[in-house]
């Protein structure tokens, strides 16, 4: 199928893209690198009447350094965060969890900001985000605010964006000398998750001081394993610990069946993940 017809703008400045969306209304859709919102559109499944298309705003694009924290352009694609410095060093979760972004093909064309914008419960990305303390920056006609990780996912494909705002950059908080690790489990490769898992660890002479653990597909949002961090801190870095630490990944879940699992599966599959994810960080 061809999507149904459609005004197409491509706006070179945020300015000129709020402005386009204030004018469309609500019946307008942004389209960043594509990769969801395209497959869409051929089916049909939306009909939006206006197409804001960002891939001209360059101000949109990069990471860099803003005192402890990293700011990644709403735009910058997958694969640019994958194998950008300042990631790998300040925000090591981050770089592990793209890895596992698909392919790369996609990663080269997805973007950072589309991904959490379409906060899709089995994308890779959120978790990450949220288990990180991220802050993303939206603009719209009434200025820039700050939304906190998690207030910005809301529920399944929606978010804190109103129709005429959009998501600008994301302030990724500093986690150096933290050792990451992203678990993830699929049916085949580059799918979906069923589960995942995001871990990031400050251990010291052994023991874990600081913990940062998040699930994907786990609810309608990502979802923080407060229970796991809570037993993780003050724990020693061992195999034994970490997989007691980890049978508390279920608490406060709410996962869904479908054709891939039951709920009870996904429950055992989070206690598993966390248990590997927070061992890789911890041993790294």
């Amino acid at each position: 199928m061809i999507p149904a017809p459609f005004e197409y703008v491509a706006p070179s400045t945020v300015d000129e893209a709020i402005s386009a969306l204030a004018e469309a209304g609500e019946d307008a859709k942004v389209l960043a690198g594509g990769q969801s919102l395209l497959p869409v559109l051929r089916m049909r499944l939306a009909t939006p009447t206006t197409l804001v298309d960002l891939g001209k705003v360059a101000e949109l694009r990069g990471v860099r350094e803003d005192g402890d924290a990293l700011v990644i352009g709403s735009m910058t694609t997958h694969y640019d965060v994958q194998r950008d410095a300042l990631v790998a060093e300040h925000a090591a979760l981050l770089k592990a969890a793209t890895d596992t972004v698909a392919d790369p093909q996609i990663r080269h064309r997805g973007t950072f900001g589309g991904a959490l914008a379409h906060a899709d419960p089995a994308g890779d990305l959120l978790a990450p985000v949220l288990a990180l303390g991220c802050e993303l920056v939206v603009a719209g006609q009434d200025g820039r605010r700050t939304v906190a990780a998690a207030d910005f996912f809301q529920d399944m494909f929606t978010t804190a964006l109103a129709a005429d705002e959009l998501l600008v950059e994301v302030r990724v908080p500093k986690h150096t000398g933290w050792h990451a690790h992203y678990e993830k489990f699929n049916r085949v490769a580059q799918a979906w998750s069923m589960v995942a898992v995001a871990a990031c660890v400050r251990t010291e002479a052994g023991t874990i001081e600081e913990a940062r653990v998040a699930l994907t597909n786990m609810g309608s949002t990502p979802v923080r394993a407060a229970g796991v961090e809570e037993a993780l801190v003050g724990c020693a870095a061992t195999a034994e610990a970490i997989r007691g630490a980890a049978e508390r990944a279920a608490e406060g879940t709410n996962p869904t069946a479908d054709g891939n699992s039951d709920v009870e599966y996904r429950q055992h599959l989070a206690r598993v993940l966390t248990g590997r994810a927070v061992l890789a960080a911890a041993g790294s």
